[in-house]
């Protein structure tokens, strides 16, 4: 308990002591996280609708792979990405590689999927509702989307926040692309996988155990 309410101390001291490299590593999850599930938004909102709309042959095929991207392994994505964008990958001229901007895609792309598929569930049972009503009025295929959206406005707000959920708590690919630079791509979770693996070590080493191995 002594090592719980020391932890507990510890922070509350840098929450309220004002401590600069700690609000600025928020400030970092913040807004890697904010910017993914935005582009994620602008992305995935009007697929979700359009997938909800559409008939055509392998739709439900389509409809079931994303479903199952949404437990997409984020090591995966990371490694994915990491290989995209590494200096001998296509898109190593970017030069994102350990980058908030690579960290921004990675959580876009494990984001992605939980706002299509939530949205068109979402969507599908509103163009169900409405299709006859928006169809007199001509609006059909994407002339329909920014209503249908607009309707399901408050619902698709939790399709947003699970996908928020999401990558606040992303570990795996952000370590990956980002490779957790102190001042530069150090989040809350990469400094807390950090902070936890040094307390092992500490440990171990006290117990005269190896820290790796």
């Amino acid at each position: 308990m002594s090592d719980v309410g020391a932890a507990f101390t510890a922070a509350f001291g840098l929450v309220g002591g004002g401590d600069g490299q700690f609000w600025s590593i928020v400030a970092l999850s913040l807004r890697v996280t904010l910017s993914a599930v935005a582009v994620a938004a602008m992305i995935g909102l009007p697929l979700g609708a359009l997938l909800a709309m559409a008939r055509f042959p392998g739709r439900a095929a389509v409809v079931v792979l994303v479903n199952a991207a949404m437990g997409l392994p984020p090591v995966v994505a990371g490694l994915a990405l990491f290989l995209l964008l590494s200096r001998s990958g296509p898109l190593g001229f970017l030069g994102w590689l350990y980058t908030p901007r690579a960290m921004i895609l990675a959580q876009a792309v494990l984001v992605l999927p939980i706002v299509v598929a939530l949205s068109r569930q979402t969507v599908e049972s509103i163009w169900e509702e409405y299709r006859e009503h928006l169809t007199a009025l001509g609006q059909t295929g994407l002339a329909a989307v920014p209503t249908l959206l607009w309707d399901a406005r408050f619902a698709l707000a939790t399709a947003l926040l699970a996908g928020f959920g999401r990558a606040s708590a992303e570990v795996g690919a952000v370590l990956i692309v980002g490779g957790n630079i102190l001042g530069h791509t150090r989040t809350m979770t990469t400094a807390i996988a950090l902070e936890t693996s040094r307390a092992i070590c500490l440990s171990r080493s006290a117990s005269a155990s190896p820290c790796w191995g």
